[in-house]
């Protein structure tokens, strides 16, 4: 079975899709969250997710091929458990060189996602723009720094669906039935593919300090990669 990658940036309903898809498929769903919470698995004690802005890129003490690496073993660990579907940022990025993943792609129109912070918090309409731009404008700066990929470009998704004008409930119909498709089937090769990976990543994981890998963590849930 094929694991499933929602690429989603935030006030575009990815989560309630990735949630949906799960459901109907019978798989287990997880979040970028969930994975930077499960620092026990780093010997990393009590880390606390920061989620406020300003946004930071620290050009000096945060190395970001640790932060790919330890996000990539996270991530690796849970699919490696086979049927999964993974939302959050650039999770397609992490297993680009993997054939049995479907990668997914959810937009929205600006003036929904601005409604819904404006709904969620509060805020004013130019309040809540300004929000969602320095937001975005922040994770392509994140994501060019750290992989040297554009996020606009739609050809490193399998599917790319607009909720704004394509409903939730047929949304997750096409993304289930993609998952489907002989060329998302797990093969003898895509599994070792998988194993590879892993052990690699897990190979430069066991040098992270304590503070390094708090720093990654709170890093990146900063950034809500």
């Amino acid at each position: 079975m094929p694991i499933i990658t929602i690429s989603r940036s935030s006030y575009t309903y990815g989560k309630i899709v990735a949630e949906a898809v799960a459901e109907k498929l019978g798989y287990t769903c997880i979040s970028r969250e969930e994975l930077l919470n499960a620092s026990q698995e780093f010997n990393m004690p009590g880390m606390k997710l920061i989620r406020e802005l300003p946004i930071i890129l620290d050009k000096t003490v945060f190395n970001k091929y640790r932060y790919i690496s330890y996000i990539r073993s996270a991530l690796l660990k849970h699919l490696a458990k086979g049927k999964v579907v993974y939302h959050g940022f650039c999770g397609h990025i992490l297993l680009k060189d993997i054939d049995h993943v479907l990668k997914v792609q959810i937009t929205a129109d600006l003036e929904d996602r601005v409604k819904i912070v404006m709904d969620r918090d509060g805020f004013s309409r130019n309040d809540a723009l300004l929000f969602i731009k320095t937001m975005d404008d922040a994770r392509k700066r994140w994501c060019r720094k750290l992989y040297k990929i554009d996020l606009s470009k739609i050809g490193q998704y399998d599917i790319s669906l607009n909720i704004s004008k394509f409903p939730i409930d047929r949304a997750v119909d096409v993304i289930c039935k993609t998952a489907m498709l002989d060329r998302f089937k797990t093969t003898d090769e895509s599994r070792r593919a998988m194993v590879e990976l892993l052990c690699a990543t897990d190979a430069r994981t066991e040098t992270f300090t304590d503070s390094e890998t708090n720093r990654i963590c709170s890093i990146a849930s900063l950034m809500k990669v």
